[in-house]
C-alpha cells in the first residue's frame, strides 16, 4: 500500500507541477476575493486529477488479470507514452518565450497546464474570474475547465496499465493511489493559493513557468525509465 501511495504522490506532482493560466487564475481569484475561494479553486483542480486518477486506476484493477500476458508490451507503450508527454511538454515550455505576443482582450484558449493539459474556455479570464467569486463558484468551475483535459487521463492510464509495482492488486491499492494523487496536487494548488504575491510571482512568472514544465517533465521521464527497468 505505502508503494501505491509513494507513486500516487509522485505521479500527481508530475502533473500538477507545471504553471499555466489555471494556476495564475487561482493565484489572481485569491488575491481579489480570499484564501477560502482560492482554496476551493485549488481543490478543484485536485479533484479533477484524482478523479481522473481514480478512473485509470480502477480501470487498470479491474482488467489487469485480463492484461497479464500483455503486461511486457503495456509497459513499453506505456513508457513510450509517458515519454512522449514529457518531451511535449518541454517543447513547448522552451518554445513559448520565442513567440511572446501581447494578450488579446478577445476571448482566447486557456491552457491548464500540466502534460500538454490544454482546454478552451469561451470567455476571457477575466471574465472567468468575475464568475468564481464563491467557494462553490470556484470549486465547480475550475473542476469543470481541468476536466476538459483529455490528457491528463492519457497519462495516468498510461502509468497505470505500464506499471505492476504499485504495492499490489485490486481496487484497495488503486483508491491509495488516487489519494496520493490527489493531495499531492491539492497540496501544490495550495501553495499557489496561499503562497502570497512573492511565490506566486515566481511561479507564475516566465521563468517560473519554464522551471515548473520542465520539472514536471523530468518526473514524468523518471517514471517512464523507472517503468522500463522495472520490466
Amino acid at each position: 500500500m505505502t508503494g501505491a501511495f509513494l507513486a500516487g504522490l509522485v505521479a500527481g506532482y508530475g502533473v500538477a507541477v507545471p504553471v499555466g493560466a489555471i494556476a495564475v487564475l487561482i493565484l489572481g481569484l485569491t488575491a481579489r476575493t480570499s484564501f477560502r475561494v482560492g482554496s476551493a479553486a485549488a481543490l478543484g483542480v485536485a479533484t479533477a486529477d484524482g478523479l481522473y486518477a481514480g478512473v485509470a486506476a480502477l480501470g487498470g484493477a479491474v482488467v489487469a488479470g485480463w492484461l497479464a500476458p500483455v503486461a511486457g508490451p503495456l509497459r513499453l507503450i506505456g513508457a513510450t507514452v509517458l515519454l512522449a508527454l514529457a518531451a511535449h511538454g518541454a517543447w513547448r515550455a522552451l518554445r513559448v518565450p520565442g513567440r511572446r505576443r501581447p494578450p488579446k482582450p478577445a476571448p482566447a484558449a486557456v491552457s491548464t497546464g500540466g502534460p500538454d493539459r490544454s482546454a478552451s474556455v469561451e470567455a476571457g479570464p477575466a471574465s472567468v474570474r468575475r464568475g468564481l467569486d464563491t467557494p462553490t463558484r470556484a470549486f465547480v468551475g475550475i473542476l469543470a475547465l481541468t476536466l476538459l483535459n483529455p490528457a491528463t487521463i492519457v497519462y495516468f492510464t498510461a502509468l497505470v496499465l505500464g506499471r505492476a509495482d504499485l504495492g499490489g492488486s485490486g481496487t484497495a491499492v488503486a483508491v491509495v493511489f488516487t489519494l496520493g494523487v490527489f493531495l499531492a496536487s491539492a497540496s501544490w494548488q495550495l501553495l499557489i493559493a496561499g503562497g502570497g504575491s512573492l511565490i506566486g510571482r515566481v511561479l507564475t512568472s516566465d521563468r517560473g513557468r519554464l522551471v515548473t514544465a520542465l520539472l514536471s517533465s523530468a518526473i514524468i521521464t523518471v517514471l517512464a525509465v523507472g517503468m522500463l527497468l522495472g520490466g
